[in-house]
Order: structure tokens, then C-alpha cells, then sequence
């Protein structure tokens, strides 16, 4: 057994592509100067000692100047059986890894190595170096330029912490093997019936010498201990870290047990621990929730194992708490499963937006060929009218998932709460009294008109929904300024000034069952045929589009307020956009190019431009569109094509090939798939003529005129 301390490991190794940081840090900790008697009374303030006049300790220096160079001592090190206590390593060291990557590598091979970063930058924030590296508590961060006595404080304190840590596990080495051996003995002494007095006297001398060690190591850890006894569960002793988890002090958990401390979050949580440990001897890595001293619910993972001490049955119960793990898987599973119903419905709505093309082009085409008292009129408009429904569900599968094309401009967000102040008399009922309010001379915000109206109509329609008898419905808006200390209480929200969109009713509220889900595209609660579950999903995502975030605030019977935290603008808002003047279809005589695979938008294209006049070539893939360009060019005056196509050659490209040849040539590129989904091409279309599926005959004809109209203006 080992009852020595251990020898205290002082050497340290220095990463640092600057060779005078090298120099600065030996100065400091192996000066060949007299010793410091600062550094005495400093540490013996930070380990309650007694300053003493002994010299100063002489570190042994390692030095390292790129990330690559420093992870080969750490190995040579650990290979040679003589580890480094610690280690110095800046943030940045060009060329090569940077000082976050070098401790991601050095840590994979010797995760227990303490770690002190040296920067003068901002190049991560803690969050992000916590991201990158892991959660440890081997990370300190050192500011540059550094104060040598902060410097020597810490090389004192990680090596003193280094031989801690050894010699608690050197002691919990020798605890096993004493339990070991003392447990072979105790069955010798079963065999037997009775050792001779003296040997039982020294059997329990060796015992509190157990016991002692053991207590020592147990304070030491920083891993939540607790031991209960067995029968009556109460606490008999904790250490620190156990204090933390339950929120209580020593003296408020001892004599207690978990269930009048209110401890279990989950009713029954402790008799099935029980019954499992009875089963099973000992509990590894059970998942539960537990509720602090303040209320708030802990995730953990509690291992418990059965032992004796002077002949009384206790439990050692370890608890690792795993929350902050437990709210990062949550949120990655959540992003997961957005991210893969978005692709889902961007891809769906391709098809779809090709197939509303056709159904919404030859109704609009035999609508314009009736006349108003033809008795086919009433059909074709609620074709026309179902497609329109159609096209606004696939807006909104787009919208909650993200993909969604938005239009965004400085918005003042008076104008906007005027605008849904206009629109609400049509969806709400008479028994329910709005009030809108706006503080005077906010900011304005960077947003697209058209979806703040929608994210704000959705919440007053859901709000209509919630007061089945009747209620008032509030929409506010005000400026407000999150702080670092607030934010810190949403994970989604930071620090800034932001616009606060309030809707509030005072309707049946939400339960906390439902709460978690009230965002997730199709879950809703309304009958069958009553809701499509992408209401609120709709308004999660513009939020987020808008680089915002929601919360909620609720209560059963008791109504809903949801807020809306969009970040200020520092442009001046723009005037809202005046209404579109309708103009006459014409036509023309013009030849044009229309390429597109989809065979029956491809049909109605050419149908609907030949039937005002044009003269029209059509292809069905990229290839064949260049090759029709080939034998016509001198006649064709526009091209309109699809962005994704069959046959190797996109829109994009042909639109490129066509335009080297003729670089006045209006060209009209159309797509069913949303920015992103459609790869590279769609991206790079700012300033480009697009045009949306699915889009209707008036839409493509004034597309098409004003092109060419353009083109001859140009050209005159």
C-alpha cells in the first residue's frame, strides 16, 4: 500500500508560437533569482497554510511553439512515464492547428491534463471553446498580458491539484485493496468462528484507518457523494458536490431523508431504487430527475452501491448530473427532425408547385374564356380558388421549415400592426374585443411585410380558437432590451435591443403537457378537418427567419401570451409598396425559347404564350434547348426555362451558355423549388428574372412583355 504522498509533479509544458512567451513564463517559475516571498504568503493563502520560509519551488519548463510539436511531448511524455502536471497553450499559433484544436487533440490521447489558455484575442467565447473542446474542469483561461504572480498562482494551484489528484487515487487503490483483503480475512475468520483477541483488535485498528482515507477522498471529489443508511435512508454524510446538485447545505441534509426533502421529482422514484438495489445489489448509470432545494428539476444518472461500516448497512449513492447534456441532445434531435421535415416538404413542394402551375394556369385560361354567365364559371373558380388554398399550404410547409424565399426590408411595425388592424374584423367573431397598441417611435426591423402580417394573423387566429366563449385579444408592440443576465434564462435569446410583438388572449390557455409541442409541424389538437397542425410551426419558423425567437407564456383557464423577439433595424423603414395597377394581357409576336421537363407545364407555357401571339420553340431538357438555340438564335428574342432540368445542363447554365452568344437576351428563369433546395443555381439569381411556381397566365404574360419591352428600350 502506498501511505506516502506522492512526489509533486512540477513540470509543465508551454505551447506558444512566440519564443518570448517562453522566455516570460521560465523567468516566472524558474527564475535563478532569490525566491519570492510574495509567491510564499500567496499560496499559503490559496491552501490555508502556514507561509513558510522555504525557497521557491523550481518548475521544470517543456516548450512547444505549434500545436503538433506540443501533442508530441504530451506523448513522449506519458510514454517516458514522466506526464506533465499541466500546460500553458495559446489561441493562436499560425501556421496550424490553433490553440483549441491542439487541446481537442492533446486531450483524446490525455483528457486529464490541465489546461491554461493564454489569449489576448476574442477568437472564441466560452460557449464556443466549450463546444469545440467538451466540458471539462481542466480549462482555465489565462488574458494576455498576464500577471506574473497570477501566473505562478497557477502553476502552484494545478500542480498542487495534480498531486491531489494522485494521491486520491493512490488512496482509493489502497481502500479496494484493504476492503480485499479485509474481506478475506473476515471469511477466514467465518471459517474458523473466532480469531484471538489482539487479531480482531488490529483487524479494527486497520478498519478506521479504511474509513479514514476513504472520508478523505470522499470530501475531495467533485463528483455529488452522498451516503444514507440503509434502513432509514436518511443522510448521513454528503460532500460538496452533493451540496450544489441538491441545493441544500450539509447541515439541511443530513438526518433527512430524500422524500421529506422533497428530493425525487418523479413520485415513487425512491422505492423503485430501492427495490432495484434490492434486486440487483448495486445500481450503474440509473436516469432520473431530481428536484433542488429552489424546485428546479435536475437530470442525473445515479449509481448506488451497498457497503458496511461497523457493521450497519449504508448506501453510497454517485450523481452525475446531465442536464446541460440532456437540453443539447434535445435541441439536436429538434434541429435533426426540423431539418429532415424541411427537406421533406421543400422537395414536396416541387411537385407540387409544378402540378398547381398547370391546375391554376388552364383554370385562369377557361375562367378568361367564359363569359360571366357561362354555368361552368362557378366550377372553374373553385378550381381556381382550391389551387390558391394549395399554393398557400405549400408557402406554409416552406415557411416552418425555413426555405421559404422572404423579401426583406427596413418594415416599420406600427404600419404593420395597422395593416392586420384591418384584416382582423374578417377572421375574428363579434364576441371577441381586440386592442392593438404600438409604443410610440419605435425602431424599425429588417422583415419581410408579408410574413409579419402571417406570423401575427396565425397567433390571433389560434388566440380566436382558444376563447370558444368569447374574450379580448391584445397585440402590442414595444421596444425592449435584452441583457446578458436575461438571456441567459432562454437559451434562443441574446443580449440586444429588440422589438417585442405581443399576442395575448384570454382563452383556455395551454396545458404543460402540450406545451413542448405546440411548435412541431402537424401536432395540433383542434377535430379532424378543424386545424393542419402548421399554424403555429408557420410562426416558429418566421420568427427564426427573421433571426428572432418566441416565448410563451401560460396557464390553464387562465389565457396565453405569446412573445415575439425580433432584433431593430438601424435603417430607416421603408414606404409600404403601393398596390399593384392591373394592366391589360398583351401580347406579341416576338419568337421565344421555353425550356422546361415537366411536360404539361411545358404544354400550358406555350399554350397560353401562342395564344397572345408569340411564336414559340419548345424543348424538354438543357441539352436540347442549346441545341434548338444553335439553329435559331438570329430569331429568338427571349428564353424561359426551368432552373432544374434533365440531361446534364441546368437553367442556370444554359441561361450562361446562351447569354456568352447574346448578351442582351432577356432570359426568365422559373423554378417549384425554394432558395436552397434547388442547389447553387437559385442562390445565385439576385437581380435575375424569377419567376415562382406556380404562377398563373397574367404573371408569365406580364413577365414576358415587360422583358421585351425593356429589351427595345434598351436597344432604341
Amino acid at each position: 500500500m502506498n501511505n506516502q504522498s506522492p512526489a509533486r509533479n512540477n513540470r509543465i509544458l508551454v505551447i506558444d508560437d512566440n519564443p518570448s512567451i517562453h522566455a516570460d513564463i521560465r523567468k516566472i517559475l524558474s527564475p535563478n533569482e532569490r525566491p519570492n516571498t510574495a509567491l510564499a504568503d500567496a499560496k499559503a493563502l490559496l491552501f490555508d497554510e502556514t507561509p513558510t520560509k522555504s525557497s521557491q519551488t523550481d518548475f521544470e519548463i517543456v516548450s512547444a511553439f505549434q500545436g503538433e510539436e506540443g501533442l508530441g511531448k504530451v506523448q513522449e511524455a506519458a510514454q517516458a512515464g514522466r506526464p506533465f502536471a499541466m500546460a500553458f497553450v495559446d489561441v493562436r499559433m499560425p501556421p496550424g492547428w490553433d490553440g483549441v484544436e491542439t487541446i481537442t487533440r492533446i486531450w483524446k490521447d490525455n483528457p486529464d491534463l490541465q489546461v491554461v489558455i493564454c489569449t489576448a484575442y476574442s477568437d472564441y467565447s466560452w460557449e464556443e471553446m466549450i463546444g469545440h473542446i467538451g466540458k471539462s474542469d481542466n480549462l482555465l483561461i489565462l488574458k494576455k498580458p498576464f500577471d506574473n504572480i497570477e501566473v505562478l498562482q497557477l502553476a502552484h494551484a494545478l500542480t498542487q491539484k495534480w498531486a491531489l489528484r494522485y494521491e486520491i487515487s493512490c488512496r482509493l487503490n489502497d481502500l479496494d485493496q484493504l476492503v480485499t483483503q479485509r474481506t478475506s480475512e473476515l471469511q477466514s475468520a467465518n471459517d474458523k468462528l473466532k480469531r484471538e483477541i489482539t487479531d480482531r483488535l488490529q483487524m479494527e485498528k486497520a478498519l478506521r484507518l479504511s474509513e479514514e482515507r476513504f472520508s478523505k477522498a470522499f470530501r475531495a471529489s467533485p463528483i455529488p457523494l452522498a451516503i444514507q443508511s440503509l434502513r432509514e435512508e436518511r443522510f448521513i454524510d454528503v460532500n460538496e458536490g452533493f451540496q450544489k446538485l441538491a441545493g441544500f447545505t450539509r447541515e439541511e441534509l443530513i438526518g433527512h431523508t430524500p422524500e421529506e426533502l422533497n428530493f425525487w421529482s418523479e413520485p415513487g422514484a425512491g422505492r423503485a431504487l430501492l427495490k432495484k438495489l434490492h434486486q440487483e445489489m448495486s445500481v450503474l448509470n440509473l436516469p432520473c430527475r431530481l428536484r433542488s432545494k429552489s424546485g428546479q428539476t435536475r437530470e442525473a444518472l445515479l449509481s448506488v452501491e451497498l457497503f458496511e461500516l461497523d457493521g450497519e448497512p449504508f448506501l453510497l449513492t454517485i450523481a452525475e448530473d446531465i442536464t446541460e447534456q440532456i437540453k443539447l441532445e434535445n435541441q439536436l434531435r429538434q434541429a435533426q427532425k426540423m431539418e429532415a421535415v424541411g427537406q421533406l416538404a421543400a422537395g414536396v413542394a416541387h411537385d407540387f408547385n409544378n402540378i398547381l402551375t398547370v391546375i391554376n394556369g388552364h383554370a385562369s385560361l377557361l375562367l378568361a374564356a367564359k363569359p360571366p354567365e357561362s354555368p361552368d364559371r362557378r366550377s372553374l373558380q373553385s378550381i381556381a380558388a382550391a389551387a390558391d388554398r394549395a399554393s398557400k399550404l405549400v408557402r406554409q410547409l416552406l415557411t416552418f421549415s425555413r426555405k421559404q424565399f422572404i423579401q426583406v426590408q427596413s418594415l416599420d411595425v406600427g404600419h404593420a400592426l395597422a395593416s392586420i388592424a384591418e384584416m382582423l374584423p374578417r377572421v375574428l367573431r363579434e364576441d371577441v374585443a381586440v386592442e392593438i397598441k404600438a409604443q410610440p417611435e419605435l425602431p424599425p426591423i429588417n422583415a419581410d411585410a408579408g410574413m409579419i402580417e402571417q406570423m401575427l394573423m396565425n397567433l390571433a387566429v389560434n388566440a380566436r380558437d382558444a376563447m370558444a366563449g368569447g374574450g379580448r385579444l391584445a397585440l402590442e408592440a414595444r421596444l425592449v432590451e435584452i441583457t446578458a443576465e436575461t438571456a441567459q434564462q432562454n437559451q434562443e435569446a441574446r443580449p440586444g435591443k429588440f422589438i417585442c410583438l405581443s399576442v395575448r388572449d384570454t382563452g383556455c390557455g395551454i396545458p404543460p403537457e402540450i406545451l413542448p409541442r405546440i411548435f412541431e409541424p402537424f401536432f395540433t389538437t383542434k377535430p379532424v378537418g378543424k386545424g393542419t397542425g402548421l399554424g403555429l410551426a408557420t410562426v416558429y419558423g418566421i420568427a427564426k427567419q427573421h433571426d428572432g425567437w418566441i416565448e410563451v407564456q401560460t396557464q390553464v383557464e387562465q389565457g396565453t401570451t405569446f412573445n415575439i423577439f425580433l432584433p431593430v433595424s438601424e435603417c430607416k423603414p421603408e414606404a409600404p409598396a403601393a398596390p399593384p395597377v392591373a394592366r391589360n394581357l398583351k401580347g406579341g409576336s416576338e419568337t421565344l425559347l421555353v425550356a422546361e421537363d415537366e411536360d404539361e407545364v411545358r404544354d400550358f407555357a406555350v399554350q397560353l404564350l401562342k395564344s397572345h401571339g408569340y411564336n414559340v420553340v419548345c424543348a424538354a431538357s438543357g441539352p436540347e434547348a442549346l441545341q434548338k438555340w444553335s439553329e435559331r438564335k438570329n430569331e429568338i428574342q427571349l428564353l424561359l426555362t426551368d432552373m432544374v432540368m434533365p440531361g446534364g445542363l441546368t437553367g442556370r447554365q444554359l441561361g450562361e451558355r446562351v447569354l456568352q452568344e447574346k448578351p442582351s437576351l432577356p432570359v426568365i428563369y422559373t423554378s417549384g423549388y425554394s432558395p436552397g433546395m434547388a442547389g447553387r443555381d437559385l442562390a445565385l439569381l439576385e437581380g435575375a428574372n424569377f419567376l415562382a411556381k406556380p404562377y398563373g397566365p397574367a404573371r408569365l404574360l406580364h413577365m414576358v412583355r415587360d422583358c421585351l419591352d425593356r429589351r427595345a428600350a434598351a436597344c432604341a
